[in-house]
């Protein structure tokens, strides 16, 4: 239950006047269901109406707000059907422009009524200025000139419904909350002393009617901070919701065998790092519990994971579970099968895959086998989750560079492993790491282990930074790399060349580095070629078949060739800091110095030159990630497991990180001692979101 009766939380949204049941299911489409709801429906931007500018004083390509006299309003058929209505203010003429139109708006657009209008204004052909579709409203010669003081708000939209008619219903709606109509405010008092914040009625009403004053300004008011604050709170809570609702599910209880571990680790070669030990050790701790692991495996690129992995597969195969390993590509996911197989077929452990390639008797083969429990560790891309796969005893799913995957693609994969009220163990991994800030958001819901240090031998990589002009001088630097015995990554941008984008196709980059170096082994690969040919060519490149291999991003993550010490990246200003990492991770892996060579086509924005500076002066992958969210805020560092729920009203995690303790914080207290508010909270905020939280 929202509220008890007689608050805004559920005064039916028909109480307000032009709203029937044909609107309400317009409203209905936003989320928008009761008079609170329209309270929380928050511009999303505004436009200054605050001052009317004379007709003979607009200018093409600007928005303005101006009024005029009607001296015309005719139909005509110049192409198409269109209302045309010209306007005067005796200081100019202006024209405005509809494609879509009643009669009866026609109708009451007479000469000399006097119309307040808002809109693009635009220059048209020889007829002078006009403005299409403008919002208009009528005037009375005395009301001219008489406009509010305050930004005007702009408001999420749906079909059906127009920009006046959602004003129209929220004053409705905040002349209800300024009578006295209730509307809890739910943050702890202690709360709003601490910070210093306004009531929520009062927040309320600034955002929707804000004085004015410029955008970045008004982001600065204690109101819409205390607004900010509640939505990241209500996103903490549906994350925390989600965690405490696992924790109350059963799974079974993995025991670690000390014998098949102290086997695994003497035969693999190498020895732990700290970091991992203590890292295999959170998870031994969790898959002793009985109730499910969630754990979230941070590393940066290098640092180990894929063997904790191993690890953590074997805990679970020593009692008696399957595990499923899901990558987000096949070659990702081939890697694997190689690297487990290893590891793991020497103990005992059959290992597999099942990814798109295979087909008919092959695919039955492998599913049957899944079926009967005759596979122990199953790799594979999204075909993991597919119907016909089934699993006999699926204990432990790890599911690598998560970010790639949504929540609903690991939660389909989960409920694989349900058999009654047990529930599967899960890890995830992702070699992208995520600022504390945003990790304590978006991530809420898991626990944490980070891998922090990286194993003995890895080189460091010195990256340079070249303008595409000394792309001929680049070249020879690779020859003289390849005839050292070294081997190379030269990777592309686009697998097509656009001109547009100024962008090196791959297949035009092989193309001259063959010319360029005739009697060097160039392969390569990219997105469009097929799964085998792919796998073809990175097998001859790891073989040393090849010296040279041109490709596209598709080699980002998890590719391993010790002796690839040199790559070039073309067009790098076009990429990401966090892309350019795990591009940049895959060289460094052996014992020779390698190096990276960032080409750029000048000149260089102020952001990408940033960008490549920061790539120049470290290769840890946490600083960098800090670096990329105040760069270009959380969205690909969150990538797509928050698509559809890390959809903000008000909030900018870039803006906004600062706030994060404080919300981590205010949720354990709602949690411990206002549990009751939850539902509200996120009501308010997550109405068309809060399947994520109640999944």
């Amino acid at each position: 239950m929202l509220k008890e009766q007689g608050s805004l939380d559920v005064e039916p949204i028909t109480t307000l006047k032009g709203v029937g049941q044909k609107v309400a299911d317009n409203l209905a489409g936003l989320g928008i269901k009761s008079v609170a709801d329209m309270l929380f429906h928050l511009p999303y931007r505004y436009e200054d109406r605050s001052k009317v500018i004379p007709i003979g004083a607009l200018q093409a390509g600007t928005s303005a707000l101006f009024e005029g006299r009607v001296e015309l309003a005719e139909v005509v058929f110049r192409g198409r059907r269109s209302l045309l209505v010209q306007l005067n203010d005796n200081t100019g003429f202006i024209t405005l422009r509809f494609f879509h139109f009643s009669a009866s708006q026609k109708a009451a657009l007479q000469r000399g009524q006097w119309l307040r209008c808002y809109g693009d204004v635009r220059s048209y052909r020889t007829s002078g200025l006009d403005v299409v579709h403008p919002e208009y409203q009528h005037i009375t010669e005395d009301q001219r000139g008489q406009v509010s003081e305050s930004l005007t708000a702009v408001y999420p939209m749906t079909e059906g419904l127009r920009q006046a008619s959602l004003r129209k219903f929220v004053k409705q709606a905040l002349l209800m909350l300024n009578a006295g109509a209730e509307l809890r405010d739910n943050l702890p008092e202690r709360l709003l002393q601490e910070n210093g914040w306004p009531s929520l009625k009062d927040s309320l009403n600034l955002l929707h009617n804000p004085v004015t004053m410029p955008v970045a300004q008004l982001t600065d008011q204690p109101e819409y901070t205390r607004l900010v604050y509640e939505e990241l709170l209500a996103h903490h809570l549906s994350l925390s919701r989600l965690r405490n609702g696992a924790k109350k599910n059963l799974a079974a209880k993995l025991a670690v065998n000390q014998r098949l571990q102290h086997e695994f680790l003497n035969k693999l070669g190498f020895s732990l790092t700290g970091a991992q030990k203590r890292v295999v050790a959170d998870i031994a701790a969790d898959l002793q519990q009985t109730t499910p692991m969630q754990r979230l495996l941070q590393g940066d690129v290098g640092s180990g994971k894929t063997v904790v992995a191993a690890c953590a597969a074997m805990m679970a195969y020593a009692s008696g579970k399957q595990v499923a390993i899901m990558s987000p590509t096949e070659l990702l996911a081939q890697q694997h099968l190689k690297t487990m197989s290893a590891w793991l077929q020497p103990l005992g452990i059959r290992v597999a895959w099942l990814v798109g390639k295979h087909k008919g008797k092959a695919y039955e083969s492998i599913t049957e086998a899944i079926r009967s429990g005759k596979i122990d560790v199953i790799i594979g891309t999204q075909s993991l989750f597919q119907d016909k796969v089934e699993f006999a005893d699926l204990g432990l799913i790890i599911i690598d560079e998560q970010h790639r995957f949504g929540v609903h693609q690991r939660l389909a994969l989960r409920d694989k492993g349900v058999v009654g009220d047990i529930y599967p163990h899960q890890l995830v991994m992702t070699a992208t790491p995520i600022p504390r800030t945003l990790a304590m958001l978006g991530y809420a819901d898991l626990d944490l282990s980070v891998i922090d240090e990286l194993p003995p031998g890895r080189t460091a990589v010195t990256t340079s930074a070249m303008s595409v002009a000394k792309r001929d001088h680049v070249i020879q630097r690779v020859k003289q790399g390849v005839d050292d015995g070294r081997q190379v990554y030269w990777v592309c941008t686009l697998v097509e060349e656009s001109e547009v984008l100024q962008c090196q196709a791959a297949e035009v980059a092989h193309e001259v580095l063959q010319v360029a170096l005739p009697g060097i082994r160039i392969g390569l690969i990219h997105g469009r070629m097929k799964a085998d040919e792919k796998q073809a060519a990175m097998q001859a490149f790891k073989q040393h078949d090849l010296d040279i291999l041109v490709a596209t991003t598709v080699i980002e993550v998890g590719v391993d060739v010790p002796n690839a010490s040199l790559m070039v990246i073309e067009n790098a200003e076009r990429l990401g800091l966090a892309q350019l990492h795990q591009l940049r991770g895959r060289v460094g892996r052996g014992q020779v110095e390698s190096h990276c060579v960032l080409l750029y086509q000048p000149p260089l924005s102020k952001n990408a030159n940033e960008r490549l500076a920061i790539l120049r002066q470290t290769t840890d992958g946490f600083k960098i990630a800090e670096k990329d969210m105040q760069l270009r805020g959380p969205g690909e560092l969150l990538g797509k497991r928050q698509a559809g729920f890390m959809q903000f009203k008000l909030a900018d995690l870039k803006r906004d990180a600062y706030l994060m303790d404080r919300v981590a914080a205010g949720a354990n207290e709602v949690l411990q001692n206002h549990p009751q508010f939850v539902d509200t909270f996120l009501h308010r905020w997550l109405s068309n979101s809060v399947e994520y939280a109640q999944v």
